[in-house]
């Protein structure tokens, strides 16, 4: 974790060749938000219609084999992922996954769940259904992951039973469950559940910290169409996986008992591993590189607007995050108003995250943007704060 300083870069990165020919984006609008939604490429839209196309020609055949399809689709996708291929399932988003892994987790009376205040909310919400949570208040600007993992260790209670933490949390943009708090909360005996929705495609090896529940987005940076995301489990978990409706698929157990959905659009999931493979060919650690350096120059340049405070960051992620003024994005409608606002005078798509004191905007970094992108955002953002 680095403490970041606004100077603005010597240069603006260079674009990445082809990158914006990849997509179908509007190009009257800036799309600096990819970590929300993200976006297809289009020759995974191309594979995915073509899947779409075949189901249509013969439903029966394509429903049939589907559950084969998919498992062949998941071993491609673990192979990406350095996982087991009978240890991950596809799932619709890391919201399922999380749900799919606290029902594994055998809570008794008086067990509690850890969160933290950087925690997604559907995620959150999930845990306090199914046991009391504890919220641990993390600061934006606590300096390094030293001091996150020290304060998530100091929010645990003998009543802790599992512990549900982003592995990169969305508003801040920076590493929560690092390789050594998961050690550290496993050697206490404590369930770890991470949400590692922005990790798949934007880190290397996602699944490194040996969580005992993963989920993760593929289609945010792993170029698959959306309600494409895998959960991944350990083997001694992998038993009490169930799925959340029942399937005919339920006598295998998991991951086929997850994934069948009967009429569901599977073309998403079979389409996934070719956002993977387009990773690798354009060459995932350039690419990885390049969307971290715009965010920073990015960053960079928004920490030049008066009242903006630059936060610590992880380096090497595709985003970053700085605090508005006092005053402004106090509350989520308040944060959902700037960024309705910067999106209709703009044409710029941000996300506005709100906190007490004052809320934060992230940008992020792709191979369609464009430095010029962030650089009218800055000049133009001063406007509306």
């Amino acid at each position: 974790m680095t403490q970041p300083k606004p100077i603005r870069p010597a240069g603006p990165p260079a674009e990445f060749p082809g990158g914006r020919a990849l997509f179908r984006l509007d190009p009257a609008v800036s799309h600096l938000n990819h970590g929300s939604f993200g976006a297809v490429p289009v020759p995974v839209q191309e594979a995915q219609a073509a899947l779409r196309e075949e189901a249509h020609a013969d439903p029966d055949a394509f429903f049939i084999d589907a559950p084969d399809r998919i498992a062949a689709a998941r071993a491609r996708v673990a192979r990406h992922l350095g996982a087991d291929p009978d240890g991950i399932a596809f799932i619709a988003n890391a919201t399922e996954g999380a749900n799919l892994a606290l029902d594994a987790v055998p809570f008794a009376d008086g067990d509690e769940i850890l969160v933290t205040d950087h925690g997604y909310g559907t995620v959150v919400a999930a845990a306090a259904r199914r046991a009391p949570i504890t919220t641990v208040a993390l600061d934006p600007h606590l300096p390094d992951e030293d001091a996150v993992r020290e304060r998530v260790l100091a929010g645990l209670t003998p009543r802790t039973r599992a512990v549900v933490l982003d592995h990169i949390s969305s508003p801040t943009a920076r590493l929560i469950a690092s390789p050594r708090l998961l050690a550290e909360l496993a050697a206490r005996g404590i369930t770890t559940l991470v949400d590692g929705a922005h990790a798949p495609g934007m880190i290397a090896d996602p699944l490194a910290g040996g969580a005992d529940f993963w989920f993760g987005n593929l289609h945010k940076w792993g170029y698959a169409p959306s309600g494409s995301a895998v959960l991944a489990v350990a083997p001694a978990h992998r038993g009490r996986v169930r799925a959340l409706v029942p399937s005919w698929e339920d006598a295998h157990g998991f991951p086929r008992s997850v994934e069948n959905r009967a009429t569901a659009d599977y073309t998403g999931w079979l389409a996934a591993p070719e956002g993977l493979d387009l990773l690798d060919r354009l060459d995932a650690a350039k690419v990885r590189a390049h969307n971290a350096a715009l965010a920073a120059y990015g960053a960079a340049l928004l920490a030049e607007v008066p009242g903006l405070t630059p936060l610590p960051h992880t380096e090497g992620l595709a985003m970053r995050a700085l605090r508005l003024p006092p005053g402004t994005a106090e509350t989520q409608p308040q944060a959902s108003a700037l960024r309705e606002r910067i999106a209709a005078e703009l044409g710029i798509r941000v996300l506005i995250w709100a906190w007490p004191g004052g809320g934060g905007i992230r940008v992020c970094g792709q191979i369609y943007n464009r430095p010029e992108e962030y650089e009218r955002l800055a000049a133009a953002l001063p406007a509306h704060l």
